[in-house]
């Protein structure tokens, strides 16, 4: 896939989904922005990346401050000269029942769902309208599709489908492609966490997730970062505005 020597950021890039992409842009070319609410997991993926080879900056940065994402997005183009792919991986979980959800945990995982995306996805379509060129890939969910105990999330990675359709129509006449990603079970630190809120073996869940995927297996973070890849890389010149499941079968 040609993504060459692009200019890459990646919100929540210190972990999973966010991390793997990271890793998977530098060693096809790209110059990688990783930022994280925690500044430790992003400067490991950032010096993973640099003691390969590649080109990496590594920014402490939390997706629901305005100041900081805009600061983030200006390091960027000053450290690399501009800015042509976004993914945005930065997310949370606050699960609980519709009768048990707090403000707290709604409002958290909205805001950064949602707001942290509208606020990279602004900053950084800044530079790719004047340069008329950018790649934005936003992750998304199956749970999008309505998952027990996740209204919070399910309603914020629905929204996420919803907003990459708009901003494809927006920002499709400067040559900017907007898709959404939606992967199902992952292994990833965020759904043990969910085996522990639901008091369960890790092993166990997975093997019970995967009894349920065509495919026969859950699914790990590079199976979604080969995808944002082909999105953000010039064989998918002709598609935008598109979710694609990520799942081991049809969802949808």
């Amino acid at each position: 896939m040609r993504i060459g020597d692009r200019v890459a950021f990646v919100t929540g890039g210190g972990r999973g989904i966010g991390a793997a992409t990271a890793q998977l842009m530098a060693r096809q070319g790209a110059a990688v922005v990783v930022t994280d609410v925690d500044p430790g997991p992003a400067e490991e993926t950032a010096a993973v990346i640099r003691e390969a080879g590649g080109r990496a900056l590594a920014l402490a940065c939390d997706v629901t401050d305005r100041a900081q994402v805009e600061a983030a997005v200006a390091q960027a183009v000053a450290g690399f000269g501009r800015l042509d792919i976004l993914v945005t991986c930065a997310g949370i979980i606050r699960d609980n029942l519709i009768h048990k959800l707090t403000d707290e945990d709604w409002d958290g995982v909205i805001t950064t769902h949602l707001k942290g995306t509208f606020l990279a996805v602004q900053a950084a379509q800044r530079h790719m309208v004047r340069q008329r060129y950018g790649k934005i890939v936003l992750l998304s969910s199956t749970s999008a599709l309505g998952n027990r105990g996740q209204a919070n999330y399910a309603a914020a990675k629905a929204g996420l489908q919803g907003l990459s359709r708009t901003l494809a129509i927006e920002l499709g006449p400067f040559g900017i492609n907007v898709n959404a990603v939606a992967p199902g079970f992952i292994e990833t630190r965020m759904t043990r966490a969910v085996a522990e809120r639901l008091g369960v073996d890790y092993e166990q869940l997975k093997q019970a997730m995967a009894a349920e995927v065509p495919l026969g297996r859950v699914g790990h973070p590079e199976d979604v970062a080969n995808v944002i890849a082909f999105l953000c890389s010039d064989e998918a010149a002709y598609v935008s505005g598109q979710t694609i499941y990520v799942a081991g079968g049809p969802r949808g």
